[in-house]
């Protein structure tokens, strides 16, 4: 049997154990390891809140005339669609379209030439349709405030819708909270409007 140096023996009696250290450290450390359980990723969903509502009454020169409900941030031609969409002889080139509508707003389409014929340049209609007579603000249509100087068809819609919305004027002096009309053009169609 051949001899094996007490040097080379050592040798080999340590690397068996340095293999049998591995090789229990591998299958000791592996029993006790133990499948991580699947982390759940924080969820990125927003629970988004339903869309605010406003609602709207539509009226005049329309299909259906009535109140509908809009999400926040819709125009006033989302209203009109609503209601059926235009009558063939609305007057649409009255109406802002663009205007965002807000919640209580009366949006009125009006006809083509519903307030009769229009007075000579520089007149004035009242209910009696006498040239020179103030326009009465808390009757007049849109097409007679359209008529005074400076209020364009816009303007004549702001003071109908405040008018609805407050009520009758009071004064002539509350044209001033209409948007569009400052102290400068109040002071402009003072002669000229009454209540």
């Amino acid at each position: 049997m051949p001899s094996i140096s007490r040097a080379r023996a050592l040798a080999y009696g340590l690397a068996v154990l340095a293999f049998l250290a591995v090789a229990g450290r591998t299958a000791l450390g592996g029993a006790d390891e133990r499948p991580a359980a699947p982390v759940a990723a924080p969820s990125l969903e927003v629970e988004e809140e339903p869309p605010r509502e406003v609602v709207v009454h539509v009226a005049g020169a329309v299909a259906r005339p009535g109140l509908y409900r809009l999400a926040e941030g819709s125009r006033v031609d989302d209203a009109i669609g609503l209601a059926g969409g235009a009558a063939p002889k609305a007057a649409l080139d009255l109406v802002n379209l663009a205007a965002p509508v807000a919640d209580g707003q009366q949006v009125i389409v009006p006809l083509r030439g519903s307030a009769g014929a229009m007075p000579a340049a520089g007149s004035r209609a009242s209910e009696g349709g006498a040239p020179g007579a103030k326009v009465r603000l808390n009757s007049a249509t849109i097409d007679e405030l359209d008529e005074l100087p400076g209020v364009g068809p816009v303007t004549a819609q702001q003071i109908l819708d405040y008018r609805e919305a407050n009520g009758a004027f009071r004064s002539i002096d509350e044209l001033d909270a209409v948007p569009g009309i400052g102290p400068a053009r109040l002071e402009q169609l003072r002669p000229l409007v009454d209540l």
